[in-house]
């Protein structure tokens, strides 16, 4: 066969890839014009339109509204050629922070809603489904990595990388905001699960009559408003990966004897099932509570902790590793920049407000001040306004945040029950009365939050609003 062939065979072959890929991509400068198109899903060549061309064939365009946002868009469009499909439209800013083109990439929606369905029925997952759930277990965190300039963290760092070649249970303290999760999943990706998936699972977060479900799974019938075919638990889709627990201080002891279960036999019982199913997991749990002290008041069980604390692993606060402020400070900054294609910089009082602060909200509050200095301010240097960091210190009162007069008839659930009503208040009026948002601030799932706004409407005579 001979050269000329050879290519002709390579085009057609490069021409049948493009044509029937199942996403279409596409370019568009900051007007609307489309400069190139992938099509994979079935339509006609729309290379030299404009999207204000295709107002009859599409129903909205996320193109130009990315490019008026100078933000991602993504949306369902439906279309003269396809029916539906999940459109993501993503900006690309030049050096002055203006939209050069936009990327715009879609697929079928049915491909999608699959995956939905699949999750919903609880079906047993095919292997794409294993890597879609790999694929978004990992998202925002990819690209993020351990800054270890200071002693404390590098005995973090040597420590983690030595326990993530074995399968024994971590055990992750340190205050919020310390970087938990981060460090579990560095021990995942560099253990010999990384292929498979990283499950975290926020245990404050799931309301507690779905635990056992949520962890274990269910059969069909296993209780009123169950799916007819039953679904497969928290531990089941973790097989084979890794399940970080975090807030593992915050499970209800029920819960706690049937994790210390599954620990020690390596199987789970979905719920209103009789046969047990064996699971390969490697557990990594965080607190940021004292356990030995919970344990003492008799709120987590001793025979879990000392299964949970085979390999203890401590976190400093951000104040204790001063060697870290600076390369945490830059990597988050270079982070922003190039999210926004922006070229801010640190001036020296910014970095010198840095090292005098005491971050007692830790690398999630470093994260929180650099993005809202980068966002709001208007020129390239950043500088930390005066009285920024006294105005934003929630730790100052934090010795006496709600009024719950406390006198020796008092009970104690009443004291209790005071001060969760105090909370909650000044968490709403904070929020301006948005309960998801509140239920964020609490550290919460919102349906408890509706059932506690609920007692205490009537409690008061009153319907939460």
């Amino acid at each position: 066969m001979d050269t000329g062939s050879k290519k002709n065979i390579e085009q057609r072959r490069m021409n049948r890839i493009v044509a029937d890929h199942s996403n279409s991509i596409s370019l568009h400068d900051r007007y609307g014009n489309i400069l190139l198109n992938f099509q994979g899903i079935k339509v006609g060549n729309l290379v030299g339109l404009n999207v204000e061309d295709l107002v009859h064939e599409y129903n909205w365009s996320p193109s130009q509204k990315a490019a008026q946002t100078r933000a991602p868009v993504v949306g369902v469009v439906s279309t003269k050629y396809s029916g539906k499909q999940l459109v993501c439209a993503n900006p690309i800013l030049d050096e002055h922070g203006e939209v050069s083109v936009v990327v715009v990439t879609a697929v079928d929606k049915t491909l999608v809603d699959r995956y939905e369905a699949l999750i919903e029925c609880g079906a047993p997952p095919d292997e794409n489904y294993r890597l879609t759930v790999k694929y978004l277990s990992e998202s925002d965190y990819t690209d993020r990595t351990i800054v270890a300039e200071s002693p404390q963290m590098r005995r973090v760092t040597a420590t983690a990388e030595t326990v993530a070649k074995t399968d024994s249970t971590v055990l992750l303290t340190g205050a919020s905001g310390t970087g938990k999760e981060v460090v579990a999943r560095f021990i995942h990706g560099h253990s010999r699960r990384a292929s498979g998936g990283f499950i975290p699972v926020n245990c404050a977060a799931i309301p507690q009559e779905l635990m056992e479900s949520e962890f274990f799974g269910y059969v069909q019938g296993a209780f009123t408003g169950a799916n007819p075919r039953g679904r497969e638990g928290l531990f089941e889709l973790a097989d084979h990966g890794t399940l970080f627990l975090d807030e593992i201080g915050d499970l209800p002891l029920n819960m706690q004897s049937k994790l210390l279960r599954v620990l020690e036999t390596g199987e789970v019982t979905r719920l209103g099932d009789v046969a047990a199913r064996r699971v390969d997991v490697r557990l990594i749990a965080a607190t940021n509570r004292d356990l030995k002290e919970m344990i003492r008041q008799k709120l987590f069980r001793s025979d879990l902790y000392f299964r949970l604390n085979v390999i203890p692993l401590s976190l400093p606060n951000l104040c204790e590793r001063p060697d870290d402020i600076l390369p945490l400070a830059y990597s988050i900054l270079n982070e922003l920049n190039d999210k926004y294609g922006l070229d801010k910089r640190f001036t020296a009082q910014a970095k010198e407000a840095f090292f005098n602060y005491s971050w007692p909200g830790n690398v999630r509050e470093l994260r929180n001040v650099i993005e809202r200095l980068v966002v709001t301010s208007e020129g390239e240097d950043l500088y930390i306004e005066s009285g920024y960091f006294r105005e934003n210190d929630v730790s100052q009162g934090a010795d006496k945040p709600f009024s719950a007069p406390l006198s020796p008839p008092d009970k104690l659930r009443d004291v209790l029950a005071r001060v969760e009503a105090d909370c909650i208040r000044a968490a709403m009026d904070t929020c301006g009365n948005r309960v998801a948002k509140a239920a964020k601030l609490l550290g919460i799932h919102r349906s408890v939050l509706y059932r506690k706004l609920q007692a205490l409407g009537d409690a008061n005579g009153e319907q939460p609003s």
